[in-house]
């Protein structure tokens, strides 16, 4: 443990031992660096995530405790499982991710402030363009009304946002989450942290030395692509609605 923040090199990706990271602010690892697909690659694969706000040096995160959702624990309320059966949404996978992250940068914005900066935006962008970053989108008669986004990460998906327009509609991009990702055998979801919205969906707190130890396992895992392509998805088949 140390009191100091490391500063990147701005060419070497290496970053340093996530036990270097504050304890006040939670997580706080190293500064610096840039957003390149390399580093973003190098950082989830370590446990780590930018978070920064407009204006401020790029921030690099490592909290301990670490928000995560075991693929058996996802909560589903009785009001949204009775949407999802009656089929009130219908959902997509990689169709429209920019509409995704402007939306998520929106809606932020408009509330508590965004960490989703042009920077970032173009980061991720260019993350989904490789092939490392994925959406799911969420329509109600053909507007957008929810969504999520994040980055595979071996037999781990780490989530980035979430969005809605309409009431239970991030949720749902959840739970179609879930079910695509169990599917296609990834270990577990990486919320980052814990909020009392994700709580209702069944995330817990897990102590980062486990978080560590459970995505080193995870690197092993060997997972087929065509999971992501672009398509509809429909949860009739889905054990979390069939239940």
């Amino acid at each position: 443990m140390t009191n100091a923040v490391y500063q990147l090199h701005p060419e070497h990706l290496e970053f340093p031992p996530v036990e270097h990271a504050l304890l006040q602010p939670n997580g706080l690892l190293a500064l610096g660096g840039d957003l390149s697909p390399e580093r973003l690659i190098e950082a989830y694969q370590s446990g780590i995530f930018p978070w920064y706000s407009p204006g401020e040096c790029i921030m690099w995160w490592s909290p301990n405790p670490r928000g995560v959702l075991e693929l058996d624990q996802l909560h589903i309320s009785r009001t949204l499982r009775k949407k999802l059966k009656k089929k009130h949404f219908s959902f997509t996978i990689n169709h429209a991710f920019e509409e995704v992250i402007d939306a998520c940068a929106t809606v932020r914005a408009e509330t508590d402030g965004t960490w989703i900066t042009e920077a970032m935006l173009q980061a991720y962008t260019r993350m989904h363009e490789l092939g490392h970053a994925h959406s799911v989108e969420v329509w109600q008669d053909g507007e957008l009304v929810g969504g999520l986004y994040g980055v595979a990460s071996h037999g781990v998906f780490c989530g980035e946002s979430m969005f809605h327009y309409a009431t239970d509609a991030s949720k749902a991009a959840f739970v179609v989450l879930v079910d695509l990702v169990k599917k296609a055998g990834f270990h577990f979801i990486d919320t980052q942290m814990q909020n009392p919205h994700l709580a209702t969906l069944g995330v817990v707190e897990m102590p980062r030395v486990e978080f560590i130890e459970r995505l080193a396992k995870a690197k092993s895992v060997k997972i087929d692509q065509a999971c992501w392509r672009a398509r509809d998805y429909s949860l009739e088949e889905s054990a979390f609605i069939s239940n």
